[in-house]
C-alpha cells in the first residue's frame, strides 16, 4: 500500500479523546484524526515524529490523518503504522499478490460478512475447491520487549468475542483464520496476557479448537506500508 501523496511531517504535541491528535507541523499546529482506539502504549509520547496523510475529500472536518509514528521502541526507534483501518486493505493486497500462504488456493475474499449471533468477519475466503474460510484481521503495534510484537494494548472484549465465535465456526466443521498484521518490524508475536487475560483465554481456546493464527510483520516507511513476511506466534498452548 503506497501513500497517494507525500506525508506531512510533524511532532506530536498530544493525543486526546482517543481519536484526536495535536501535531506541530511546518503549516503550524494542526489537529489530526487519530485512527486508533487503543491505548497506543509507547507510541503517543509528546515530541515523537509523526507523519500525516491528507484527505482529498473537501467535506471532511479533519482533513489530516495520523498514519505513522517514529516510536522509540525496545531495540531502537522505528516507524510504526498506527492506522487500524489499514490492515484489512493490506491483507487484501497481500492476498492478491499471493504472499499469505494460509490463504493459498482461495479465489475470492469477500469483505464484511455477518456470522454467528452478532459478529461480522473481516473476510470470507472462498473458491478454489475448498470450503469457505472465515478470516479475522487484527492490527498489532505494541512492543515492550525488543523484537516481540504483542496484542492487545488495552482490554479487547470485542476481539475476545471474535475468537470465541471463530472457535464455534471450527467446531461446527468450518474453517477459520486469524491474521495478525504487525505494523512494524518484529521477530515474533505473543498475546499481551497481562493486559487482557480474558482475550488470552479466548485466544488459547480458539487455537485449541482449530482456529489457525498467522502473524505477519510489515515493511513500514514514509512511502507506504506492506505485508512483508510471516513471523512465529509464540503464545504457548
Amino acid at each position: 500500500m503506497q501513500f497517494a501523496a507525500p506525508l506531512l511531517p510533524g511532532r506530536l504535541v498530544r493525543r486526546y479523546k482517543r481519536f484526536l491528535a495535536d501535531i506541530e507541523t511546518a503549516e503550524g499546529l494542526v489537529t489530526a484524526h487519530c485512527p486508533n482506539p487503543g491505548a497506543m502504549l509507547g507510541l503517543n509520547t509528546p515530541g515523537v515524529r509523526a507523519l500525516l496523510s491528507r484527505s482529498a475529500n473537501p467535506t471532511r472536518k479533519l482533513p489530516l490523518t495520523w498514519e505513522l509514528v517514529e516510536a522509540d521502541l525496545p531495540g531502537g526507534p522505528q516507524w510504526v503504522g498506527l492506522n487500524t483501518l489499514r490492515p484489512n486493505g493490506l491483507v487484501a493486497e497481500a492476498f492478491r499478490a499471493g504472499v499469505i500462504p494460509a490463504l493459498a488456493g482461495y479465489d475470492v475474499l469477500k469483505p464484511e460478512v455477518r456470522y454467528a449471533q452478532a459478529s461480522r468477519v473481516d473476510f470470507l475466503a472462498s473458491g478454489g475447491g475448498g470450503g469457505p474460510c472465515h478470516v479475522e484481521v487484527k492490527n498489532c503495534h505494541l512492543m515492550r520487549r525488543a523484537g516481540l510484537a504483542e496484542f492487545p494494548d488495552c482490554t479487547a472484549a470485542r476481539s475476545a468475542r471474535h475468537m470465541r465465535d471463530l472457535a464455534q465456526v471450527v467446531v461446527a466443521g468450518g474453517r477459520a483464520l486469524v491474521v495478525i498484521v504487525v505494523q512494524m518490524h518484529a521477530e515474533a508475536f505473543d498475546v499481551a496476557r497481562d493486559i487482557d487475560p480474558a482475550f488470552d483465554k479466548a485466544f488459547r481456546e480458539a487455537r485449541a479448537a482449530g482456529v489457525v493464527v498467522r502473524a505477519y510483520r510489515c515493511a513500514v516507511g514514509p512511502e507506504g506500508v506492506r505485508i512483508a513476511d510471516e513471523i512465529p506466534v509464540v503464545t504457548p498452548p
